[in-house]
C-alpha cells in the first residue's frame, strides 16, 4: 500500500481509470450520436463550439487528475510530464475552468435572450475567455511561484485560494440561473440547469474534500490511495453530467433525442406547437390563384407556398422563401407568448440572418443590423423590413418562371382534383374528419410534401 500510494499503480488507481474511460466514450458516443444516426447537419455558432470545447475540458480534466496525482506508475522524465503543465494548466483553465465557463456562458446566453429580450450584448466567443481570465492568472501565478512539490501538492496557503476560486464560479452559475427561473421555458433549460448545478456541487464537494485530503495529508498512504480515488470518479461523474444535462439552446437535434419527446419534429414551429404548422389537411379548401394578383397575398395560402416554395428549391433559390414561411409560422403565436415568440426569433435569427448562415437570405446591411440589435426579440414587426427585401427578389427573380413552370402546371392539376372530390364528398353527404395523408411521394394527392422530391434531396434538412 504504501509503495502504490507515493509511486502509483494501485488496484483502486486501474479501476478508477477504467471508469474514467468509460465516461470518456459515453461523452463522445453522446456527441457523434446525432450525426451518425439521425444525420442532424452541423450546426453553426456556439451551439456546435460550446460542446465541442466541453469535451475538450472534459478530457483535460480527466487526463490531468490521471498525470498530476500518481495514478499510474511511470518515471518523469520530460518536460510535458511536470506537474506544472498537468495539475495547474491542463486541471485548471483547460480543464475545469474551461466546463465551468461553457455553462456559465450558455446560462448568460439564456439570461439576455428572455429577459433582456436582445442578443448578448457580448458574443460568446469573447464572452467565454473574459470569463476564463481569472483561472489564466491563477495558473500563471502559481507557475511562475513554483509552490508545488515533487508530488504535485501545494500547502494550505495555495489550497484555500484554489477552492475559493472554484466555488466563485459555481455561485455565478447559480446567480444567472435565479435570474432566469421565473421564464416558462419550452424544452425545460431550466430544470437542466438546475439539475446541472446539483449535481456539478455535489460533486465538487466530494472533489473538494478529496483534493484538500489529498493536497495536506500526503504523510498518510491509505488517504492518499482513497483520495485520488473519488477525485478521478467524480470528476467523470461530472464531466459526465456535465455534457448529458444541456442547457444549450433548444436546437432541433436535441430536442429529437430526448428520450421524453414521443415525436420528432421537422420544423421549428411543429416543436413549439405552432397551430397547423407545416401541415397539409386533407379538406382545406382548393384555392383559386389568379396570376394577376400580388405575390405576399399568393403567399398566404399554405398549398400555395409550398408549391412555390418546392419551385424555389429546385432553382437553388428557397432561402427567401423558407424565411417567409418561417416569419409567417412566427406569426400565429400569440404576441403575449413571448417565451415562444423569441425561440422563433431566435431561431428564424440563426438560420438566415446571421452573416455566414447556411441559408442566408439576401437583404440589406440596415435591415440586418436592425434585426440583430433590436431590443424586443418578441417585436411582431422585427421581420417586416426584410420580408418586404425578399419579396422584392422573390418578384424579380422566381415570380415570372413560376408561372410557366411544372411546379404551377402541377399545383393545378391538383387544385382541380381536390376540388373534384370535395364536390363528390358534399353530393354523396360524407362527413370525414380532417387527418392527415398517408400518402408519400410524387403522387400524394393531398401535397402532405414537397411536389417533386427529389428535385432537392436537401429541402428537408432545409427546414430544420
Amino acid at each position: 500500500m504504501a509503495s502504490c500510494a507515493v509511486e502509483g499503480g494501485c488496484a483502486t488507481d486501474y479501476i478508477a481509470i477504467s471508469i474514467a474511460i468509460l465516461s470518456m466514450i459515453l461523452l463522445l458516443s453522446r456527441s457523434i450520436f446525432p450525426f451518425l444516426v439521425h444525420k442532424v447537419p452541423r450546426i453553426n455558432g456556439s451551439g456546435f463550439w460550446i460542446p465541442l470545447i466541453q469535451i475538450f475540458g472534459s478530457f483535460n480534466l480527466l487526463l490531468s487528475i490521471v498525470m498530476s496525482i500518481n495514478i499510474l506508475k511511470f518515471k518523469k522524465r520530460h518536460w510535458w510530464q511536470s506537474c506544472y503543465v498537468w495539475a495547474v494548466w491542463f486541471e485548471g483553465p483547460l480543464g475545469f475552468g474551461l466546463l465551468l465557463c461553457c455553462r456559465i456562458t450558455q446560462a448568460y446566453q439564456l439570461y439576455y435572450i428572455f429577459v433582456k429580450r436582445q442578443l448578448p450584448l457580448i458574443r460568446s466567443y469573447i464572452f467565454l475567455p473574459l470569463i476564463l481570465l481569472p483561472w489564466l492568472a491563477g495558473a500563471a501565478l502559481i507557475h511562475v511561484k513554483k509552490p508545488l512539490n515533487t508530488r504535485c501538492h501545494m500547502g494550505t496557503h495555495w489550497v484555500i485560494p484554489a477552492v475559493c476560486l472554484h466555488t466563485s464560479y459555481v455561485a455565478s452559475l447559480v446567480g444567472f440561473t435565479g435570474a432566469i427561473r421565473h421564464i416558462e421555458f419550452r424544452f425545460d433549460e431550466l430544470k437542466d440547469l438546475w439539475l446541472g448545478i446539483l449535481v456539478s456541487a455535489s460533486s465538487i464537494g466530494v472533489w473538494v474534500v478529496a483534493y484538500i485530503l489529498n493536497e495536506i495529508h500526503d504523510d498518510i498512504s491509505w488517504l492518499q490511495v482513497v483520495s485520488r480515488f473519488f477525485l478521478l470518479i467524480t470528476a467523470s461523474i461530472l464531466v459526465l453530467a456535465f455534457f448529458s444535462i444541456s442547457s444549450s439552446q433548444p436546437l432541433l437535434s436535441q430536442i429529437s433525442l430526448r428520450k421524453r419527446e414521443p415525436l420528432q419534429f421537422e420544423t421549428m414551429g411543429q416543436a413549439l406547437g405552432i397551430p397547423d404548422s407545416g401541415l397539409l389537411m386533407q379538406r382545406d379548401p382548393a384555392p383559386v390563384i389568379d396570376p394577376n394578383e400580388p405575390l405576399d397575398k399568393l403567399l398566404l395560402n399554405k398549398r400555395f407556398r409550398q408549391s412555390f416554395m418546392a419551385f424555389a428549391d429546385s432553382c437553388l433559390a428557397g432561402e427567401s422563401v423558407h424565411f417567409y414561411n418561417e416569419v409567417h409560422e412566427r406569426g400565429k403565436i400569440p404576441i403575449d407568448d413571448t417565451v415562444r415568440r423569441i425561440y422563433m426569433t431566435r431561431h428564424i435569427i440563426e438560420k438566415y440572418i446571421v452573416a455566414g448562415a447556411a441559408t442566408e437570405v439576401n437583404i440589406s446591411h440596415r435591415t440586418r443590423q436592425e434585426i440583430l440589435t433590436t431590443v424586443d426579440l418578441a417585436h411582431p414587426d422585427l421581420f417586416n423590413n426584410a420580408i418586404n427585401e425578399v419579396l422584392q427578389l422573390m418578384k424579380m427573380n422566381l415570380a415570372k418562371d413560376y408561372w410557366t413552370s411544372m411546379f404551377f402546371i402541377k399545383f393545378k392539376e391538383e387544385a382541380n382534383m381536390r376540388s373534384n372530390d370535395h364536390d363528390l364528398e358534399q353530393m354523396a353527404g360524407w362527413n370525414f374528419s380532417p387527418r392527415l395523408s398517408s400518402v408519400h411521394g410524387t403522387d400524394d394527392p393531398f401535397h402532405q410534401e414537397h411536389l417533386v422530391k427529389g428535385i432537392d434531396s436537401d429541402t428537408k434538412s432545409q427546414e430544420l
